[in-house]
């Protein structure tokens, strides 16, 4: 099944407000039902348990209404694990009110670097070309201390076959249209690592793991410095 990369309706100016917020609610539906918030919870697990950290401040990019990690930190709340979460969309409107967000291009984040522990995204990166990608995660890296998280789908046949199937759970038309576009446009596990690991700047280890009805998780490790060599012992004379 081969990639075809077609503009999602979400995505474009002449979506109308009512059926952009009736999909963007289809899509947390869709997320809590269908690996998406699962997967998430996942990938912070797996950084917390690999540095120790039970704290994160995570910026959400292409949040939408942001809900997969703050479902997410409800689940990991119960392990000690608690999230920070600021998000952050390329449009207003599509970003819930009264929470910390920014409007902002996720391929140019208006971040110092190192400002938060963790960026992260979920159905985003299927939207990209892979230099784009590419970018993204340079981008994430920069902004992160620890890790680029990316939540996203997996092309597969089946797959599109279970979102035609699924047509009846989606309210908007909307959300039927962008859904098959959506796996179409999707990477497999094997081009996600490639585009991560070979093409982006300042990567990692790159961990890529795969969920409950084709999704895929991708950890992109923020490399740590290296340890300051030791001083060179002083060297004392012989009389």
């Amino acid at each position: 099944m081969e990639r075809i990369n077609s503009e999602e309706i979400l995505d474009s100016d002449q979506c109308p407000a009512p059926e952009a917020e009736s999909s963007l609610r289809d899509l947390c539906r869709i997320n809590r039902w269908f690996g998406g918030v699962s997967t998430t919870r996942r990938l912070v697990e797996r950084v917390s348990a690999s540095t120790g950290q039970k704290r994160f401040s995570v910026l959400e990019v292409a949040a939408g209404f942001g809900e997969v990690p703050r479902m997410a930190a409800m689940k990991l709340a119960r392990k000690g694990i608690s999230l920070a979460i600021t998000d952050l969309d390329l449009k207003a409107s599509h970003l819930q009110p009264g929470r910390r967000a920014v409007v902002a291009d996720a391929l140019a984040l208006p971040f110092r670097d190192d400002s938060f522990d963790l960026v992260s995204c979920s159905l985003f990166a299927h939207h990209l070309d892979p230099p784009q990608v590419a970018r993204f995660v340079e981008e994430g890296l920069r902004v992160s201390r620890s890790a680029v998280l990316i939540n996203d789908l997996v092309r597969h046949p089946l797959h599109l076959a279970l979102v035609y199937a699924g047509f009846p759970l989606m309210q908007s038309y909307v959300s039927r249209f962008d859904g098959v576009a959506s796996v179409r446009r999707a990477y497999t596990t094997e081009e996600m690592r490639d585009i991560v690991a070979h093409n982006s700047v300042g990567a990692g280890k790159v961990d890529i793991s795969t969920h409950f009805l084709f999704r895929m998780g991708v950890i992109v490790w923020k490399p740590r410095p290296p340890a300051s060599a030791d001083p060179a012992p002083a060297i004392k004379s012989v009389a």
